[in-house]
């Protein structure tokens, strides 16, 4: 098996975990809008849909069309970043539980969440992102697809953690929500 063959069974893995996390978003969503929540960003949101559709697809082409050598050391490293982002990811996605969801949505009344990775951060699931963003694709020396994810993810961000803050500043700040 070639290392061309083994990045695209990893990247399609990463692909088959993004569809597990629209599910579970979707589920996530419709319970915090059943219980008065308020979406807000959403004009960010095709944006971020199409830079994450467009990461996944561009690392591929490039691996494709470049053929990198790819030193192992390189393959390897970033292969453990790209796994512990996803742990992170999902420690994110298990702490905010029923509130977590790819959509900025917050259920009026409902305190932030400042357990697991929350204690230490405000947005431990971009870090995430931001290591996936980096990682993946030097997974096979993509580096275009690193340097472009990163650069536009950043600018795109910045819209994100704007809309967030600014709706998670609706909420009380008192006492860590336990219904969640």
């Amino acid at each position: 098996m070639t290392t061309l063959t083994v990045f695209v069974v990893v990247v399609l893995l990463v692909a088959v975990e993004r569809l597990a996390e629209l599910v579970v978003s979707r589920r996530n969503a419709a319970w915090s809008l059943s219980r008065g929540g308020v979406e807000t960003g959403q004009g960010h949101y095709p944006v971020m849909v199409v830079l994450h559709t467009g990461f996944l697809v561009a690392m591929l082409v490039e691996a494709v069309v470049r053929r990198p050598d790819v030193p192992a050391a390189l393959a390897w490293s970033m292969l453990v970043a790209v796994v512990a982002a996803q742990a992170l990811r999902w420690w994110c996605i298990a702490t905010l539980g029923r509130r977590w969801n790819t959509r900025v949505i917050v259920v009026p009344g409902l305190s932030p969440v400042r357990s697991g990775p929350y204690r230490w951060l405000s947005h431990p699931n971009y870090v995430a992102v931001v290591v996936e963003g980096v990682a993946l694709p030097l997974v096979h020396a993509s580096w275009v697809t690193a340097l472009v994810f990163t650069v536009a993810n950043a600018a795109l961000l910045t819209v994100r953690l704007r809309a967030e803050n600014a709706a998670l500043a609706t909420l009380p700040s008192t006492a860590i929500a336990q219904d969640a």
